[in-house]
């Protein structure tokens, strides 16, 4: 495997937005989309797009107030451009999770192939299975804690 797949390095790459208001999962991208230091050469609206036509299909929310957006195909051609943005929504947003709680941590997941995708997304839910981690998303925790917070966890 080409490339440092850890989630901590994904985050790094990323970026964590706090109380970012919006009351659907569009509204929430929107925001994330134009706001995100994205990648050479990845339009935000083509992002927002593949976000909301992924989340029609099947809700990305996992449980626990967490949810995994992603593209439905990988959108990045470099290994390097990978990343996880973060998005801590104002007030939590109703998107069909399996245990009916709404959602205030996104974790939105850019990849540049489906390996990567399916190790990080793995990776992703070992570490939300973690009570005490769950406990610091909750507190929307700035990017430097939860880089150090994952990081700390092996991830």
């Amino acid at each position: 495997m080409i490339g440092d797949f850890s989630v901590s390095s994904l985050l790094e790459k990323g970026d964590v937005f706090s109380d970012v208001r919006g009351s659907t999962a569009a509204e929430i991208y929107d925001f994330v989309c134009s706001s995100a230091k994205l990648p050479e050469g990845l339009d935000a609206q083509v992002l927002k797009n593949e976000l909301v036509q992924r989340e029609l299909v099947l809700s990305t929310a996992v449980g626990n107030g967490i949810a995994i957006p992603h593209p439905r195909r990988p959108l990045l051609k470099n290994t390097d451009d990978a990343r996880i943005i973060v998005c801590f929504p104002k007030v939590p947003v109703e998107m069909e999770s399996p245990d009916g709680l709404s959602v205030y941590a996104m974790f939105i997941l850019l990849s540049d192939s489906t390996q990567s995708h399916i190790h990080t997304l793995s990776a992703l839910a070992k570490l939300f299975r973690d009570v005490s981690f769950r406990k610091i998303l909750s507190s929307k925790p700035s990017k430097k804690v939860l880089v150090e917070e994952i990081r700390s966890r092996g991830f």
